[in-house]
């Protein structure tokens, strides 16, 4: 039976967040936009509302709601600002529901349950300066010393590295795979900010979310110990694409709440801006671009939220993941661009939200699998050329035991 009702949880966390959003992400943004500067006291103000452990089972110091509410978290965070869904992105897509998954116990105990309360932030940590799709291209290395792993290398384009207490690193742990380029040879990491020969630094000069975090990270024979080693040796390619899979499902229910600020920005403009002594709204090509919003949004929505129910069931759902987060972005891109064409002169200047809209869109088509790699991979699906293979790890199933 489909059933397109929120349940009242739902709609209960999709008013708290969208309150919170109003109350502690949109004042002042304009001015942080403009600055580029972020805002460390969001994270603890994210962490006092449940908001950063919103789908981690309470028995692990989260909110144990569903992975719908997750999604209507990430739509009315970005409705305010991209760079508050971004939190949501790296700290609980990427991190903590990676460690839920596939942590041990006491990686759960000693990691997972503070961040899921906010007492720490987490972050991610794949991308390097010449590694972006091409994720065996990473040049980190992990090399086995005993009780211990040295890590070294550099990482680039990370969100919140400048303060995230824990990060998730990958690096190749077998030298032979490296240069054959089998992922088999790659693993995954918790490396703390306190490890010695860790050390990190913002980017400035963003095009947009400039009121977020991004920086790089370097680690220099950094000392991890064995215990921090997530899953088994050789399993770091696996993680790493299980990771993207849930950092995709936030920036397609992000990119979905861009789509709806786009809209109602635009609609509240064309009611009062005037042209020809008539409204703008009632001018046929203004009206086009508006229902090609509404398209979008509506569009958006039900792909994220497919999306959701299957991962409550428990159920495998990287091409439905893939799917939402493609056609999300790219409508959020078109509502954005329309939406400074509507605004006019207005829309091209920062005295009104739709020109950080705009900017704000692009990443969406970048970060987290490329528009280009998502097309791909829904064209490998329906042509055979790909298939989803049963997986040793998967998100649990709601409601949580």
């Amino acid at each position: 039976m489909l059933d397109f009702e929120l349940n009242e949880d739902h709609k209960s966390i999709e008013k708290l967040v969208r309150d919170f959003a109003a109350r502690e992400v949109l004042p002042g943004i304009r001015e942080r936009d403009r600055e580029q500067r972020f805002d460390p006291n969001l994270l603890k103000k994210m962490g006092q509302a449940d908001i950063l452990g919103i789908c981690i089972p309470q028995r692990y110091g989260g909110a144990g709601y569903d992975y719908i509410s997750f999604g209507l978290a990430c739509e009315e965070l970005e409705y305010a600002d991209t760079s508050a869904r971004v939190i949501m992105s790296v700290h609980l897509g990427l991190n903590s529901l990676t460690l839920l998954s596939w942590g041990t116990e006491e990686q759960k105990q000693k990691y997972l349950v503070p961040q899921a309360k906010g007492e720490k932030v987490a972050t991610f940590g794949l991308t390097e300066p010449n590694a972006g799709s091409d994720a065996v291209g990473i040049q980190t290395t992990a090399k086995k010393d005993g009780s211990r792993y040295i890590l070294n290398g550099e990482k680039i384009w990370i969100s919140l590295a400048d303060v995230a207490d824990n990060f998730l690193v990958f690096a190749w742990t077998d030298q032979e795979k490296k240069r054959k380029r089998d992922h088999t040879g790659l693993s995954a990491f918790i490396v703390e900010r306190s490890f010695p020969g860790v050390k990190t630094g913002t980017i400035h000069g963003k095009l947009g979310v400039r009121a977020g975090n991004t920086g790089y990270i370097v680690l220099t024979d950094v000392p991890v110990p064995k215990e921090n080693l997530l899953g088994q040796e050789g399993e770091g390619f696996k993680i790493a694409m299980f990771c993207l899979e849930q950092g995709r499902f936030t920036v397609a229910s992000g990119a979905t709440g861009l789509v709806r600020a786009c809209l109602d920005a635009s609609v509240a403009y064309s009611k009062t801006r005037k042209t020809f002594t008539r409204a703008i709204g009632e001018h046929q090509l203004v009206k086009e671009m508006i229902a090609n919003m509404v398209k979008g949004y509506e569009t958006s929505r039900l792909l994220w939220l497919k999306a959701a129910w299957l991962k409550n069931k428990g159920l495998r759902n990287t091409r439905e993941t893939s799917l939402a987060k493609w056609v999300a972005c790219l409508e959020a891109e078109k509502a954005a661009a329309d939406a400074v064409q509507v605004h006019g002169s207005y829309g091209y200047s920062d005295e009104y939200p739709v020109e950080r809209f705009y900017r704000n869109s692009k990443g969406s088509s970048i970060y987290e699998g490329t528009r280009e790699i998502h097309t791909l991979m829904q064209a490998d699906y329906v042509l055979g050329y790909r298939t989803d293979k049963p997986v040793r790890v998967k998100l649990p199933p709601y409601p949580f035991d």
